[in-house]
C-alpha cells in the first residue's frame, strides 16, 4: 500500500497580518483559515499587540489557548483577578462568560492563538459590559466573523 504524505511546514513570514479585532492588534492567520491552510479541527494563528493595547472583558463560545513567546500584558478574569503574563505564559479561556478576559498591553506582546475550531462564525467574541455583566456583540464584528450577511437574497 503507498501512502502518501499529507504532512504540511509553512512559514509564518509568507503570511500578511491584518488589523485584529482591536486597536493596537495585529492577526496573522496559519493554520485552519481556508486562504492559508484549512485542517479538520484546529486554528492557530499569531497575533502582535502594541504597548498600551486595550482589549475590552469579552468572552468567546469556544475555548482560547494563548502562547506568549514574548512581551507583557495584565490579563484580567471575569471577576477582575489580575494576572501577569510575559514569554511562556499559557492562558486558558474555556467557553463561555466564565472564561471572560481582557488584556492590558504593558510591552509589545507577541502570542500564538490556539482555538478548537476552524469556523469563522464560532469564533465570536462577545464584549462584556463590566457594571451590568451583560454581554453583546456589535453587527459589524458579526459580518467580519461571517457570522450574518447583510445582502438580500430575494
Amino acid at each position: 500500500m503507498e501512502v502518501k504524505s499529507t504532512l504540511r511546514v509553512i512559514n509564518e513570514k509568507d503570511f500578511k497580518g491584518s488589523r485584529g479585532v482591536t486597536d493596537g492588534q495585529t492577526y496573522t492567520r496559519l493554520i485552519g483559515w481556508p486562504e492559508v491552510f484549512m485542517t479538520d479541527r484546529v486554528r492557530l494563528g499569531r497575533a502582535s499587540y502594541k504597548p498600551g493595547t486595550y482589549e475590552q472583558l469579552h468572552w468567546h463560545p469556544i475555548e482560547a489557548t494563548y502562547y506568549v513567546i514574548s512581551g507583557h500584558a495584565t490579563v484580567r478574569d471575569f471577576n477582575g483577578k489580575e494576572y501577569e503574563v510575559e514569554a511562556g505564559s499559557i492562558i486558558y479561556a474555556p467557553p463561555g462568560i466564565a472564561g471572560a478576559h481582557e488584556w492590558e498591553v504593558k510591552e509589545a506582546l507577541e502570542l500564538i492563538d490556539i482555538r478548537a475550531c476552524n469556523e469563522t462564525n464560532r469564533k465570536m467574541q462577545f464584549t462584556v459590559d463590566k457594571a451590568t455583566k451583560r454581554s453583546y456583540i456589535d453587527l459589524e464584528d458579526l459580518k467580519y466573523r461571517d457570522a450574518i450577511s447583510f445582502t438580500s437574497h430575494y
